[in-house]
Parts: C-alpha cells; structure tokens; sequence
C-alpha cells in the first residue's frame, strides 16, 4: 500500500474539483472533522464531500511536510498543507495553513480513508470583501465563515 501516493491522488483530485467521495471507505465509524465541518458516518462524509464540491471551486493544495506511518495492516499519516479555494455560495476566497492527519486502512491496491481531521492554524489572508470585489479591488460584504472546505 503506497499510502503516500493515496493521499497526494486525494489532493490532486480536491485541486481538479473531482469527486472526494471515492476516497472514503463507507459505514457507521468513518469519522471526516474538517476547517468548518464535523460528520460521522459514511454516507455523512460522502453527503459533506459532494456538497463541498458542488460548492467551492480553484483548489490550491499545497503540500508541506506529508509523513506516513505504517503498522499493523493500517497506516497514518500526517502533513501542514496550504488550502487556497473559493467558496462560490458565498463569494469569498480563503487562503488557511491547515494540519492533516488520517488513518487509511488498506484494500489491495485501493487504500480508503477511515478517518480525517483537518484543522485550521490561521487564515492567512481574510478577506472581508467578495472574490469579484477582490478582482477589481474594491471593498465588498464580509462574507460569513460557512467555507466548506476539507
């Protein structure tokens, strides 16, 4: 199990706004904390995953210092990733150092997700203006804090 390469497909996949689901093996155990969001279950996570898709878009993922762990048929790993993304439901773009760590339980050549937690150091740059005032550079609404992101 190349759990490395599993979770750089992950964020590959969160920069290309594919599907985040797939990711995720399914059931009533399967824990997903992320910047904003708390689900248990599988179909929770799934539920989350796509609504997150469907809702934010331009993915910067930037990886910094991933580490992976194997023991007893499972693996853990962590990593400090950069999460740039716009929040389209709300017009506003965040930019968060975050802390990732996961357990991934082996299947053959298909490792899953068992559990994710992703949590937010500091939002580097909040803006209280929306993405298109931000592109013409005049202040806007502050946008409210449902960011939708991992």
């Amino acid at each position: 199990m190349d759990v490395d390469r599993f979770v750089r497909d992950y964020y590959e996949a969160l920069r290309r706004g594919e599907p985040l689901d797939t990711y995720f093996q399914q059931g009533p155990d399967i824990v997903k904390i992320g910047v904003f969001s708390h689900r248990l279950g599988g179909e929770a996570v799934a539920e989350a995953l796509r609504d997150q898709t469907a809702r934010t878009e331009d993915w910067t993922v930037e990886s910094r210092d991933l580490r992976t762990f194997a023991r007893d048929g499972f693996a853990h790993f962590v990593d400090d990733v950069r999460l740039v993304w716009t929040d389209t439901r709300h017009d506003h773009r965040h930019d968060v150092e975050t802390r990732w760590t996961g357990l991934v339980e082996p299947r053959g050549e298909e490792p899953l997700f068992l559990s994710m937690h992703v949590s937010a150091g500091v939002e580097r740059e909040r803006t209280d203006r929306s993405v298109e005032s931000a592109r013409r550079g005049a202040a806007g609404p502050q946008s409210d804090a449902d960011g939708g992101s991992e």
